[in-house]
This record gives structure tokens, sequence and C-alpha cells, in this order.
């Protein structure tokens, strides 16, 4: 998994204050039930167990499991002022899965 960063997003991460227990994690937000729908953030709160740690730049970036295995293989970082930081590509899918 490779995770990179533009150069406003390192630049805003950089700037930013945070303290050690406020740290970037990549979040991802699920929605839906037959179908889904995922949409990827950057938010800053404390570590998870097992999470994984990718550094870039000196910039620690946080990703627990449950969002990793959404991910693509590789996840760009992005900051505009005008709509914050973007985080790779959200998708959406209404595959539904039944059983019988």
């Amino acid at each position: 998994m490779v995770i990179s960063l533009t150069e406003a997003a390192v630049n805003k991460l950089k700037k930013m204050k945070t303290n050690e227990d406020q740290l970037p994690r990549i979040d991802a937000d699920i929605a839906g039930g037959c179908g889904i729908s995922v949409k990827f953030n950057l938010i800053f709160d404390g570590m998870r167990r097992n999470d994984t740690v990718i550094e870039y730049e000196g910039i620690q970036i946080r990703i627990d499991h449950f969002t990793k295995r959404y991910l693509d293989e590789i996840t760009q970082i992005d900051y505009t002022e005008e709509y914050g930081f973007q985080v790779g590509e959200s998708f959406s899918s209404s595959a539904c899965a039944i059983e019988f």
C-alpha cells in the first residue's frame, strides 16, 4: 500500500498544530444496506489497536484494518481551501448478495 500526499496536503499538515494524541488518520465512512458507498476522510484522533502507521515526509498517517481493506493500492491525499482534505477515490456499489 502506498499513501502519497500532494504538496498542498503536506504543507497544510505541517502547519497544523496537533498533539501526539491527535494525529491524522484515514477513515472510511461506509453507508448502505444492499449495496455500499465508501467515502474516505482525514480525521485527527488517538491511536487504535492494530493501526498501520505510514510515514510520509515526516508526517505519520494512521490507518485501521477496517479502512485499509477499502483503500486502493495507491491512495493520494490532497488539500484545497475550498474542500479541505480529499482522500483517495470514494466509490459505491449496487451489488447485492442474497443467500438462499
